[in-house]
């Protein structure tokens, strides 16, 4: 197992994104991005047997008070009473909705009863209303202005009845936020807060991802990524708590820890969050902070514990995000789009364990994802002179984790988003 540096690169050098225009065209930078930092996106996130697909952001405004404005929340979330879990718990979205725990399967029928999640929309409470009055919105830009640029990732050019019938048919994907206003009143408005804040950086990220993408893909669909990113309402953020390890984790494969990633067990890293590649475009990930039984912040005691990467070459990384920064991963969405130039890789977070004494004992750990991803309709196409063995490589999927099932194995030629989507919850729920 290796401890790597993570590929970062400062906010202040990464390319603007235009003000938000929901209807509007996706934006195209007026200069291009330095030859120094296209390279850096290469070694995150492209098909080098040695990437590992997460890529580092530091100096990013207001970032770090705004974490710890957040990240305790999701404490206080877990350890309502049954009775207020129960009135943010929506069973008829299949628990994408609100709280949820212990209701997902990860790796085979093992329910994931590590965390607890609180799921929300941080651009749109109502994604279907939205998504409607922005159609209502671009027919009325359409007919003033003859027409516009093609946009990437929405379900603008669906007919209602379609969308409509994708809606209650997928739940899902398009039931509307709830919050615990009466509980935990200040997780709304700070759960958007920084939900909106990483999709902001995310869009700047995108930018250089396209710029990297079109030098080395001439089919590519120059911005695509960014208009993705821009125009979609599509977006999950996930608060998570992870809850302290029982005795019997604690002390499980003591050896693991210090062992050769090519024979230490999957299983020995995935204790808190099991082996999986995100499927969306790209998700931010705010690092995690670790809380004592009192809940005050603690530095984490187990210096094994964290988030683990399977790079492409079968090497077992230990992730650590710089103090400060915001990651961001590549999802498999972006992998097609990119007939594979960008790749994701299999990650999963292991557990404190005590390891003698009660270092330990009661340390919970709170994060924060952001999954950035296409309208349901969204297109899950690869450009052209890129085929389907470009996409994920053979020599790559010999070093997924047993849980972790083939790209292939989920997405065909022709599905749309959400498609790909229900594909891959099948194989993984």
């Amino acid at each position: 197992m290796d401890k790597s540096p993570i590929v970062t690169i400062s906010y202040n050098d990464l390319p603007a994104a235009d003000a938000d225009n929901s209807c509007g065209s996706s934006s195209t930078s007026t200069s291009s991005p330095s030859p120094a930092l296209l390279e850096r996106i290469g070694r995150a996130f492209g098909s080098s047997p040695d990437s590992l697909g997460i890529l580092a952001v530091t100096d990013v405004p207001s970032f770090p008070s705004l974490r710890r404005r957040l990240l305790p929340l999701a404490r206080t979330v877990a350890t309502l009473s049954p009775e207020q879990l129960s009135e943010v718990t929506v069973p008829e979205a299949g628990y994408q909705v609100g709280w949820s725990h212990g209701k997902e399967r990860v790796e085979g029928d093992k329910f994931d009863v590590g965390k607890g999640s609180y799921y929300a929309n941080p651009l749109a409470d109502d994604f279907l209303g939205a998504v409607t009055d922005r159609r209502r919105r671009s027919r009325k830009a359409d007919d003033k202005e003859g027409g516009s640029d093609a946009l990437f990732g929405i379900d603008d050019e669906v007919p209602r009845e379609e969308l409509d019938r994708a809606a209650a048919a997928n739940p899902a994907f398009f039931a509307p936020n709830v919050w615990p206003s009466n509980s935990v009143p200040e997780l709304e408005g700070t759960a958007k807060e920084m939900g909106s804040l990483v999709r902001d950086v995310g869009r700047r990220v995108a930018r250089l991802c396209d710029a990297y993408v079109a030098e080395q893909c001439p089919g590519y669909s120059r911005g695509k990524l960014d208009s993705v990113l821009t125009n979609s309402l599509c977006c999950k953020a996930r608060l998570l708590h992870y809850f302290a390890a029982e005795e019997e984790q604690a002390g499980s494969s003591p050896d693991a820890a210090s062992g050769d990633g090519n024979d230490a067990k999957d299983a020995d890293f995935s204790d808190w969050c099991g082996w999986h590649n995100d499927h969306g475009s790209l998700t931010g990930l705010v690092p995690a902070m670790y809380l004592d039984a009192d809940g005050r912040p603690v530095d984490c005691p187990d210096p094994s514990a964290g988030l683990y990467i399977k790079s492409r070459s079968g090497r077992l990384v230990r992730a650590a995000v710089p103090e400060g920064a915001l990651a961001f991963q590549v999802g498999e969405t972006t992998q097609v789009h990119t007939g594979g130039v960008l790749q994701a890789t299999p990650h999963a977070v292991r557990g404190c364990r005590r390891a003698g004494g009660n270092a330990g004992e009661g340390v919970t750990r709170e994060a924060f994802a952001v999954f950035m991803e296409p309208e349901y309709h969204g297109d899950m196409s690869i450009p052209e002179g890129r085929t389907v063995e470009d996409t994920q490589r053979i020599d790559a999927e010999k070093h997924l984790p047993p849980s972790v099932k083939t790209l292939r194995s989920r997405w065909k030629p022709g599905m749309n988003f959400g498609e790909f989507s229900d594909a891959t919850f099948a194989a993984f729920h």
